[in-house]
């Protein structure tokens, strides 16, 4: 039996700015291609990094008395994108964890910039290898994060979204599914939706939405060939004025 977390990131500098935008009826403020995290996004990721250290997983209690301490995580990977790192360093921390980037699952489009002067969204480079090794000590990094970034390439288009959420798919029931395992996952929203897709339905439904809030937790469980979600979205980590 294998379990699989999926872990959006806590509320981002983008997240926020959208969401007053929204509540006021104004035009959107300009995005950021790589969004910090706010100060609402770290106390979020304090919060789920304490209650996956702390807190049993009340899905596997057993006979009223719960199964470990703790969420018994024992592999941890995260997107490369900065709020995903933001949010992965204390989780990391939390469980005692050396962090994996896995590129390929940042979110829908890359990481991109529209300067509002015609030319529509622009590819941006992403963190070097340098500023994750000096920010993040202790992240294991792929080859491909380079003193030139990790993405520098143009706007990702659905299709390719949705090819890339199909492999990673392929990827988990290959590497995690078949393992006595606890992995998890800190990615973003639109991508964990896509994912949750194609490991449940092995394609992509575009009527179909997975809603994620900043740091809610997904769980999936692999037996073999047969996989369940166990849950989707949880935030009982979070106090209601962090709920966002």
């Amino acid at each position: 039996m294998a379990e699989l977390y999926l872990i959006r990131h806590g509320q981002s500098q983008n997240n926020a700015f959208a969401a007053e935008s929204k509540a006021n009826a104004t035009e959107e403020a300009p995005r950021t291609s790589d969004p910090s995290l706010t100060r609402a996004g770290y106390a979020q990721a304090k919060c789920v990094a304490g209650y996956l250290a702390t807190e049993a997983d009340k899905t596997d209690v057993r006979d009223a008395t719960p199964v470990g301490d703790d969420h018994g995580i024992h592999k941890l990977y995260t997107s490369a994108m900065l709020r995903a790192l933001q949010t992965t360093q204390p989780i990391a921390e939390a469980l005692g964890l050396t962090p994996e980037i896995w590129l390929d699952v940042h979110e829908e489009g890359g990481i991109w910039l529209d300067q509002g002067d015609g030319r529509g969204a622009i590819g941006h480079a992403g963190l070097t290898r340098e500023r994750i090794a000096t920010q993040f000590p202790g992240f294991e990094l792929p080859d491909a994060v380079t003193e030139a970034g990790w993405w520098n390439r143009p706007f990702e288009s659905r299709d390719d979204l949705v090819r890339r959420a199909a492999r990673v798919a392929q990827d988990v029931r290959r590497d995690i599914a078949g393992q006595e395992s606890r992995v998890a996952i800190v990615s973003h929203g639109t991508f964990i939706s896509l994912l949750i897709q194609h490991l449940l339905l092995g394609r992509y439904v575009p009527d179909i939405r997975f809603s994620n809030h900043n740091t809610g937790i997904s769980r999936l469980d692999f037996d073999g060939e047969s996989v369940m979600l166990r849950y989707l979205n949880r935030i009982d980590h979070l106090p209601v004025d962090l709920v966002t």
